[in-house]
């Protein structure tokens, strides 16, 4: 090996890798699952295969889904629930899959493919490496070098608390869903449940038996989608719509369907004790909350479930281009899915909602985002005669 160049700090052969993925949770496997179906060409072709690291902040396998509420479930049948190349195990259970079933099976589909993870490693930033084209990865185990970099980050991390008059001066608790653990956080408490989407719904469901009084409320009144609609007809609706927004056609997005999907758990707050959502509150106060007609309630707590924002701040220092406060994206050639930055071509995104692809927050709709980006840095990444 030739010395460094004098000024230059040398990049450890062992950490320079063609591709890093960013985050160990459902879009950073399927990234994994399909990068690696690229090296197995590649290697077919006689080219070296990639040298690809997956980078995850947690201690264990499974994403965020082991953080969740022990109730929470998902939307669709196991079956309509799978990442790319092996289905998700039948769930024998009441409902839906549970989150706990969820996490074995991104463990287990973890080893299945002996997907190259590291962890616990927090990123904390990344940055152009002013040399040879490269990405440094800064973390806090130690740096990595990368040809291309995706963040599959997802949203868990950053939570979203909304600004609403007097929250400072409650003088109760106040927690959002991402620390939300379970009814017996609250039980015999006077709660306030605040959000009109499907973790506002199933909190509210999860917590109706076990408090003393629960007022749920959200901005407009939450619609419920048929009793018969679940993930697997919205990761369609979401697919049509990417087709016919291409086409020039008109769109029928998943709005249009409704909020809140009716989970059995849902159904039966709803049909059999009366749960609802009511107006939101003009203002919290130090006892409780007041709302625009003068009543007030005297509470105990608020649940914020007010949603997420897309976890980037590691991307900060590469100055992506951005709009409405997250980078701009485009869709690689042949593809529906914009997961490639518009600033930087090293840098992809997979896996944070409808401007990543169409319901690539779910299991079942980041797979072909996830196929799309990986297949095109493959192809960014080989030498210029062999590229397609």
């Amino acid at each position: 090996m030739s010395a460094p160049t004098p000024g230059r700090e040398q990049t450890p052969e062992g950490r320079t890798v063609d591709v890093c993925v960013v985050g160990g949770g459902q879009s950073g496997l399927a990234t994994a699952y399909h990068l690696g179906r690229v090296s197995a060409r590649r290697e077919r072709e006689g080219l070296p295969a990639l040298r690809t690291v997956v980078l995850d902040a947690h201690d264990r396998p499974g994403g965020a889904w082991p953080d969740g509420w022990p109730s929470l479930e998902l939307f669709s049948p196991a079956a309509f629930s799978s990442l790319p190349g092996w289905p998700m195990p039948a769930w024998t259970g009441d409902g839906t899959p549970s989150a706990e079933h969820v996490a074995a099976y991104l463990a287990a589909y973890e080893e299945r493919y002996a997907l190259p993870v590291h962890r616990p490693v927090r990123v904390t930033d990344v940055v152009d490496a002013g040399e040879d084209g490269l990405l440094r990865v800064r973390t806090d185990r130690g740096d990595w070098w990368a040809r291309a970099l995706v963040s599959a980050t997802g949203t868990w991390d950053r939570p979203f608390w909304p600004a609403v008059p007097g929250a400072e001066a409650f003088g109760g608790r106040q927690l959002h869903t991402h620390d939300y653990r379970g009814p017996e956080q609250l039980t015999a408490q006077r709660v306030l449940v605040v959000g009109g989407g499907n973790s506002a719904a199933q909190l509210a469901a999860d917590l109706q038996p076990h408090v003393a009084a629960l007022h749920w409320v959200a901005l407009r009144r939450p619609r419920y989608l048929p009793d018969d609609v679940d993930g697997r007809v919205l990761f369609e609706t979401a697919t049509q719509a990417v087709r016919d927004r291409a086409a020039g056609r008109p769109v029928r997005d998943v709005a249009s369907l409704g909020d809140v999907v009716a989970t059995p758990a849902v159904r039966r707050a709803r049909d059999e004790r009366g749960l609802v959502a009511g107006p939101m509150v003009e203002r919290l106060t130090p006892a409780g909350a007041r709302w625009p007609d003068g009543h007030e309630v005297d509470l105990d707590a608020v649940v914020w479930a007010t949603g997420f924002r897309p976890a980037l701040g590691h991307l900060r220092g590469l100055g992506l281009a951005t709009e409405r406060g997250r980078p701009c994206t485009v869709a690689p050639d042949g593809s529906p899915h914009p997961v490639r930055s518009s600033s930087d071509p090293r840098v992809w995104l997979v896996g944070y909602g409808d401007w990543t692809g169409a319901a690539s927050a779910t299991l079942v709709g980041v797979g072909r985002p996830a196929r799309d980006a990986a297949f095109a840095i493959g192809d960014a990444l080989r030498p210029t005669a062999a590229r397609t």
